[in-house]
């Protein structure tokens, strides 16, 4: 089982038995228990290591909450794809070619199709009785619009990541008139987190096989190269963790100023935005997502936002609110609305309230 003594965005350390874990941070706490879970049988206790610090007008309070977690055997037997076919029929959905189905789950698997079937059960959904009319052509139909909105997503944010890479070494070398102050300690607020990323750095740039990492090793006497090569072969996740640590409040107000946010929010949006890029990357399911991560909320912006009064910032639409307020000041003349329309143009029957969209969503400001 697990005991959560509590839950704050602050630094926790895993303890079991032997193991020690340290440090990560709450944003990721759910995979964090996820995978750790998935490994390991034993009893896992989470324990805090700094007492809990309100929130905006919010009140420390005096209780806990604990959660069981018990291990039991997986019990469901495998079925190949003739069968599920079966199971498919026998729930409701009409099928016209049973054979070309079976290609389909066999090509793409019942298990990460199982996920665009899922809408269409009537409530409750623990019946497994799918709604009248049902098609599998329908699932493939959501199947294929989650695609194209991954690659979509894919191609705009690594706009943003690029220029994220250019922005954090240009304005750290100019603020700080060092060009290898990414690896050097006395730049960064947390030594263990510096060595952290130190030891990442290490690891990226003694596997990299970019020409100019190459050159640079034998033609030059430092250990590191600069800032603006190292930003190059580092991860979207480690530009966040670098930023997160500075030392600086100057530079840190620089960089998430250039895009005219708080430091705050900026590496919320970051962190939001890396998890978003890994899971398209992954191919996982993002279009009806109910998001872990809740994205911080910006009091003042630069660019035009979003009345985000009536929105639900777990859903996919927020995510894409905050890649079009990036790109308006990384590509200024982007088409990624156009786009979005286009890709919500094709695909009419998928139902856009499930991704969080208002119905007068284009008449929002940062849409225009």
């Amino acid at each position: 089982y697990i005991k959560i003594l509590a839950y704050a965005p602050l630094n926790i350390e895993l303890f079991c038995e032997d193991i020690a874990i340290q440090p990560v941070f709450s944003c990721f706490f759910e995979y964090y228990i996820t995978d750790y879970l998935a490994i390991t049988n034993k009893i896992t206790t989470f324990v805090l290591l700094e007492p809990a610090k309100p929130l905006y007008n919010a009140q420390i309070g005096g209780s806990f909450f604990y959660y069981t977690y018990m291990k039991t055997s997986f019990a469901k037997p495998y079925s190949s794809p003739e069968q599920i076919v079966q199971i498919l029929k026998s729930r409701g959905m009409l099928i016209k070619d049973e054979y070309k189905v079976e290609d389909y789950l066999m090509n793409i698997g019942y298990h990460r199709l199982s996920a665009y079937i899922y809408p269409f059960y009537k409530s409750p959904k623990s019946d497994l009785v799918l709604k009248e009319g049902t098609t599998f052509a329908q699932v493939l139909t959501l199947y294929r619009f989650d695609k194209r909105l991954r690659i979509l997503l894919f191609n705009e944010i690594e706009k943003i990541e690029i220029a994220i890479r250019s922005i954090l070494a240009n304005i750290g070398c100019q603020v700080l008139n060092d060009r290898y102050w990414i690896t050097k300690p006395e730049y960064f607020a947390n030594t263990d987190k510096f060595n952290l990323t130190l030891a990442i750095i290490e690891k990226e740039l003694s596997s990299s096989k970019e020409d100019y990492i190459e050159d640079f090793r034998r033609n030059y006497i430092e250990n590191y190269p600069p800032a603006w090569m190292i930003t190059e072969v580092l991860s979207f996740g480690n530009l966040n963790y670098i930023y997160s640590n500075i030392f600086s409040n100057q530079l840190m107000k620089r960089i998430a100023g250039y895009f005219g946010l708080k430091p705050q929010v900026f590496t919320s949006w970051l962190t939001v935005l890396a998890n978003l890029r890994n899971m398209c990357c992954h191919h996982a399911r993002v279009w009806n997502r109910d998001f872990m991560l809740n994205p911080a909320e910006p009091k003042k912006t630069k660019n035009a936002w979003i009345d985000t009064s009536k929105i639900d910032k777990k859903r996919i639409y927020y995510r894409l609110c905050i890649i079009r307020y990036f790109l308006s000041s990384v590509a200024p003349n982007n088409n990624f609305n156009e786009k979005l329309s286009g890709l919500l143009a094709d695909f009419l029957s998928v139902d856009i309230a499930a991704m969080g969209f208002t119905h007068d969503w284009k008449n929002e400001e940062a849409w225009k």
